[in-house]
């Protein structure tokens, strides 16, 4: 599923902060120096294929990655998945409260693409 870090509403700050506390997760994130499917992440990483699928929901319910569609010739397509921020912030509210802040990377077309064929297949 392709998320859309254009959106004002922030994901849960608990979210973030269980994704980023995981050893994991932050091993995902540095091995994303390009776009990836689970099983190269999961070769890549040394973490198995089950636990890598569970590491990845994490990190995509916490808006810190993108997936995408690798477009094979022969119809068998492949999630990809990708780091979607340049930074994270944590701040503190004029509440007192503590808020998250994804930014955001740029998408480029061929990843625009790819969110739209994601969302095309999800809908067929």
């Amino acid at each position: 599923m392709a998320r859309d870090l254009s959106a004002t509403e922030s994901p849960d700050l608990e979210v973030v902060l269980d994704a980023l506390d995981d050893a994991d997760a932050r091993a995902i994130i540095r091995a994303l120096e390009e776009p990836m499917t689970a099983s190269q992440l999961s070769e890549a990483c040394d973490i198995p294929l089950s636990t890598m699928y569970r590491k990845l929901e994490l990190l995509t319910d916490a808006e810190l990655l993108n997936e995408g569609t690798q477009i094979r010739s022969d119809g068998h397509h492949a999630t990809t998945y990708e780091v979607a921020f340049d930074a994270v912030r944590i701040e503190l509210t004029d509440g007192l409260d503590l808020d998250v802040a994804i930014e955001g990377r740029e998408r480029r077309p061929d990843q625009r693409l790819a969110d739209l064929w994601t969302e095309v297949r999800r809908e067929t």
